[in-house]
């Protein structure tokens, strides 16, 4: 089966030859809404809409990259922007409220199914579908879409300036999330730099199987969508110990951020552990441009 891939509309970065998407709303509106007004009832019409593109030529993925660049996948939440805005501790207070309201449970009990979830699957909206046949994009609505992101993520000059210094005639930028497509779009909207990367990959919350990092599945699937072939030319950052582990067992060149603030682990996971994302080019030099 063909891998079609959903890219940005508004990034300036992709080729003119990219395929035309049908996309959803960037603003936390309902997909409910989005669905029912087009008369789609099934998750098998969503995802053939959501797929639909109008090809225009022999591409790879929609673009046409200069050959043998690597591409180096970065994570999104806790990662783009600082554990400190607490978006993370907001989605759980979010989740704990989505758990209690459509399982009719006590909050602590809405609190001990969420970690249970959390721990078992990797994401609690797999518990949810799997053991409660929740819709997976009406629990997006009402938890990622929800946040008030534009209330605490703010463009960030220094981000942007660290991402335009990648040498992108060696090197691809592309997101790699667990989040759903409309967050992941929001955040780096909110961050001032989406047109500097030339797709995503994230959790599909429209699949009959939910996939998420740190399964091997997942970064194939990086892999594929970024028309990535070289395990050795992925580079990867990400704040998870897990998903660090997980992309080192893959072969991907993979570095750790763990804040100043943050709990460090006891050991340290994977080769290289970084307190900022402006450490990268001392890392990996050979993908940044010279200064």
């Amino acid at each position: 089966m063909a891998i079609l891939v959903r890219r940005f509309p508004p990034f300036t970065a992709l080729s003119p030859q990219r395929p035309v998407l049908l996309s959803f709303p960037l603003s936390p509106s309902s997909h409910t809404d989005f669905l029912s007004s087009r008369n789609i009832n099934s998750r098998a019409q969503f995802r053939q809409i959501a797929t639909m593109t109008v090809s225009h030529g022999t591409t790879t993925n929609g673009v046409s990259p200069p050959p043998g660049r690597a591409t180096f996948f970065f994570d999104i939440d806790n990662c783009l922007y600082p554990k400190s805005y607490q978006i993370h501790e907001l989605m759980s207070v979010l989740i704990d409220d989505y758990f209690q309201t459509h399982l009719s449970l006590s909050r602590e009990d809405a609190f001990q199914l969420h970690q249970r979830y959390y721990k078992d699957y990797g994401l609690a909206i797999e518990g949810l579908v799997r053991h409660h046949k929740v819709d997976p994009l009406e629990y997006n609505q009402k938890v990622d879409d929800a946040l008030p992101l534009q209330d605490i993520i703010k463009p960030d000059p220094k981000l942007r300036k660290l991402l335009e210094s990648l040498d992108r005639t060696k090197v691809k930028p592309w997101l790699f999330t667990n989040a759903y497509v409309t967050h992941g779009k929001r955040v780096v909207k909110l961050l001032g730099i989406e047109d500097l990367f030339e797709g995503i990959t994230y959790c599909d919350y429209a699949a009959e199987r939910l996939l998420c990092k740190p399964a091997p599945e997942m970064f194939a699937k990086a892999m594929r969508e970024s028309g990535s072939t070289d395990v050795n030319r992925c580079y990867f950052v990400d704040d998870s110990a897990l998903n660090i582990k997980g992309a080192e067992a893959y072969g991907w060149k993979a570095v750790h951020l763990v804040e100043p603030s943050a709990t460090a682990p006891a050991e340290q996971v994977g080769k290289y552990q970084i307190q900022s994302l402006q450490e990268l080019p001392e890392i990996f030099p050979e993908v940044f441009k010279k200064s």
